[in-house]
């Protein structure tokens, strides 16, 4: 199907066939509100319930197909979104709107993702050894989980789809997915192209509706065996009381309040510049951005006033614009949340250095100028989730005290460190309260081969992405055999 028919009217996929909702919903253009990118199918609880049954019925046959058909089916997926990056790219920056270099970006490791989950389809391993009995052989196997619902955020589009989808298929699991509403287009060209994979009917299903109707009947299914969901805290909560009742397997990722921490002896521009890319750029709307910059004493004021020089320059506009560095807030809602967060912070006394305010541009959009705050560890903006282009600055007397900082948070999913001292980058990398570390680089930008989650209330359940995906998605099973 053509590029244009996905914008305009996205349908669900359930069993293998096209399906129209019940009601219809709309998402249009960040960038340019006027603008609509899809009138999207939404479904019911009847049609999601439907799709779950497909994916039921479709596990026998696929959990035990070749590892050889999963992995032609995952290299071909990888491979049309590798051919189609800078198209797809272009709908992701229209729908979401981050910059077309991020959206482009984000599609082709979204192709990296299933083509390296490819590669994990002909690797699963198993173990082979010796009872404690004499003459009875003992060996252990992964199998798949069953039918996997996923539930994923509006803010990576593809690549968050992608790494749950990718190895859920990979170990033989059948899967439905409900992805968010402010995203139907994208989710639908992903969709489209999985269906033309060669899976038979059932094994992968697309219902897009709210959560309390699909994401509900999700949680709630008893032929739903595993549930992987990112989002927020109080969402993950719910699900995790409703889905664990019922015995099912449940990860979740619920975001962060990440640390950066820069110390004296950092090199000053490349902490300047990690500072602005893990908090600001994709408009700040990633868990991973680093939102709480823990400055050195001795460095404190002149990083502030170069910060904010960067933050005067920064070039805000409309996504597909060439030399826009960061594009508009993804909706009207999460907007006026960005907003409210610095109308808090002014009014509990945090120090307004830049920033925080609507902005006009040439097409009416959700833009905000990026803003900077000097706050103390007790303020709101120094302790909660903004998920914008917001970000505060705390001053630590030394590096016992950045630490002590960066650790004092619920969340723990990532911390990053700018220093030169080897003493203190592997001292942060092991005492740091988190699931990743950085050194002199921006906490937001992770490797797809490699775990992802954190600790605390950022995460529960196994790791995503590489090797480690295989936990969740699969089970262990025991055999014992007489020789």
């Amino acid at each position: 199907m053509k590029l244009g028919d996905m914008q305009q009217n996205p349908r669900h996929l359930i069993n293998g066939r096209w399906d129209i909702g019940t009601t219809t919903g709309v998402s249009t253009n960040p960038s340019d509100t006027r603008e609509v990118v899809a009138e999207y199918a939404r479904a019911d609880r009847n049609q999601t319930e439907l799709a779950i049954r497909a994916a039921a019925d479709a596990l026998p046959h696929w959990s035990h197909s070749t590892p050889q058909r999963r992995a032609d089916a995952l290299d071909q997926i990888g491979s049309e979104l590798l051919a189609r990056k800078d198209e797809l790219g272009a709908l992701l920056s229209r729908e979401e709107g981050k910059t077309l270099p991020e959206g482009v970006g984000e599609v082709a490791r979204a192709g990296q993702i299933f083509k390296f989950f490819a590669g994990e389809a002909l690797r699963v391993q198993g173990e082979l050894m010796a009872s404690v009995r004499a003459g009875v052989q003992v060996d252990v196997t992964r199998e798949p989980v069953g039918v996997v619902g996923i539930i994923a955020p509006w803010n990576f589009p593809f690549a968050i789809p992608a790494w749950k989808i990718a190895p859920a298929l990979a170990y033989g699991n059948t899967v439905v997915f409900k992805p968010a509403e402010l995203v139907p287009a994208c989710a639908w060209a992903l969709a489209e192209i999985i269906s033309r994979s060669g899976l038979p009917a059932g094994v992968f299903n697309l219902v897009m509706g709210s959560g309390r109707e699909v994401g509900q009947t999700l949680v709630d299914h008893p032929l739903v065996n595993a549930l992987s969901f990112t989002g927020s805290v109080p969402t993950g909560e719910r699900i995790l009381q409703a889905a664990t009742a019922r015995r099912a397997k449940v990860q979740l990722e619920m975001g962060g309040k990440n640390p950066l921490v820069v110390l004296a002896d950092a090199d000053f521009e490349q902490a300047i510049e990690c500072a602005l890319q893990g908090s600001y750029f994709s408009t700040g709307q990633r868990c991973t951005a680093s939102s709480r910059l823990i400055v050195e004493a001795k460095v404190h004021d002149a990083f502030v006033a170069r910060l904010r020089q960067r933050l005067e320059a920064l070039k805000v506009g409309h996504a597909l614009e060439r030399g826009i560095e960061m594009g508009p807030v993804v909706d009207a809602g999460q907007l006026d949340q960005n907003l409210a967060y610095v109308e808090i912070a002014r009014n509990e006394g945090a120090e307004h250095v830049w920033g925080g305010e609507r902005l006009e541009r040439p097409t009416p959009g959700h833009y905000m100028s990026p803003a900077l705050f000097l706050a103390r560890p007790e303020h709101r903006i120094a302790r909660e989730e903004v998920f914008g282009p917001v970000a505060c600055v705390l001053r630590a007397d030394d590096y016992e005290h950045a630490l002590a900082l960066a650790n004092d948070t619920p969340f723990g999913l990532c911390a990053g460190i700018c220093t030169t001292s080897l003493k203190h980058a592997m001292h942060f990398k092991r005492h740091a309260e988190v699931g990743m570390t950085m050194v002199n680089l921006p906490t937001a930008g992770v490797d797809f081969h490699v775990p992802f989650g954190g600790r605390k209330d950022s995460s529960h359940g196994s790791r995503e992405q590489g090797r480690y995906a295989a936990e969740f998605y699969t089970t262990v099973k025991t055999g014992y055999m007489l020789a």
